[in-house]
């Protein structure tokens, strides 16, 4: 018989009366940092007992391709309605690697944390690590943890970098994109910047707004199942579907058309822009994605996003016209079509 999985104890398991605000310091090391790894990393992400405090993880992988994706997250605050920087730390780099057409295996995870961090409040981030990992069906394989002095790292900083499997002959990419492509869109836009923006500016609205942070990996397991010729995905983070869209057609040399009233935006989020001058077309996201496939697969395609949970408010926005133009037109109410271009800097700092 094999390992019996252990359940994971939701607990936080360092006494907080030893280590009162954990009351981290600049080069822990020593018993504190032993502490730290064995009974909170390795205690969250070694589920299958393995564990042989290595210098890198060692693994077997199906036949294939791989991918390899890494990403840092540096959001404030670190909690925020609907995830945390470490839910932000595992979906985004399954995201990144479900838009390249893999299956996610393994992340690594490399907190950097400030001297003074709560002990409880990194526990809550390694939780919520642990439970997207889970719910993403990956595992956290390796990592590294340094402490720097406080006021020098905003509580904590994540850098996760993970790898996965791409099917042989599978080739997902922006230069694959081509006129007569249906764009498809997985769901409403502009929560996850609007619920940090609602946190950081004490901002109430009758619907309080949560971050779309999610896996979209299973979303793309189901898509990819259809058959349809998948020829791009992007997630729509830092700079929004506009953005996505802007490097995507730049990328294919082409022009995309967007049907601006398709695009499904909640009203405590426009409401929320609007109050505070932004375009919600720009705002990040942490659970969406942008599909390109050819008109004849769009309605396969859709059927199989709806069908998953993270899918359930997929549409179509827009076509791929003619070659050699790269732009980006979006056709309002009163048939107006403005050119979207790519924003100088960023809207709002910190958001990921």
């Amino acid at each position: 018989m094999g390992k019996e999985k252990t359940e994971f104890n939701m607990t936080c398991p360092l006494p907080i009366d030893r280590y009162p605000n954990v009351l981290l310091a600049h080069g822990a090391g020593g018993v504190l940092m032993n502490d730290l790894i064995e009974k909170i990393f390795l205690a969250a992400f070694d589920a299958q007992g393995d564990g042989e405090r290595h210098d890198g993880a060692v693994f077997s992988v199906d036949r294939g391709k791989l991918a390899f994706s890494t990403d840092s997250y540096v959001v404030s605050p670190i909690e925020f309605p609907g995830g945390t920087i470490g839910t932000l730390a595992v979906n985004g780099t399954v995201n990144d690697l479900a838009m390249c057409g893999a299956k996610p295996l393994f992340l690594s995870a490399g907190m950097i944390l400030e001297e003074g961090l709560p002990m409880e409040t990194l526990w809550r981030v390694v939780r919520s690590m642990k439970e997207a990992a889970d719910a993403a069906g990956v595992r956290v394989v390796t990592g590294d943890t340094k402490v720097v002095d406080r006021g020098k790292g905003d509580g904590i900083y994540i850098n996760t970098s993970g790898v996965g499997v791409v099917a042989a002959g599978r080739e997902i990419a922006p230069r694959r994109v081509r006129p007569g492509d249906a764009v498809l869109l997985s769901g409403d836009i502009g929560r996850h910047g609007m619920a940090i923006m609602a946190v950081r500016e004490g901002l109430e609205f009758e619907s309080p707004i949560e971050s779309d942070c999610a896996p979209l990996a299973s979303l793309v397991g189901s898509l990819l199942g259809t058959g349809a010729d998948v020829h791009c995905m992007r997630d729509l983070t830092r700079g929004g579907l506009a953005s996505a869209l802007v490097e995507i057609a730049d990328t294919s040399d082409t022009t995309i058309r967007i049907d601006e009233s398709a695009v499904p935006v909640p009203g405590e989020v426009r409401g929320a822009c609007e109050m505070l001058g932004l375009d919600p077309f720009y705002v990040a996201n942490e659970g969406r994605m942008i599909v390109f496939v050819p008109a004849k697969d769009a309605g396969i395609a859709l059927r199989a996003m709806h069908a998953c949970r993270s899918g359930a408010g997929s549409v179509r926005i827009g076509t791929v016209c003619e070659k050699e133009s790269r732009r980006v037109l979006v056709k309002n109410a009163l048939g107006t079509e403005r050119v979207v271009d790519m924003i100088s800097g960023e809207q709002l700092p910190r958001i990921c």
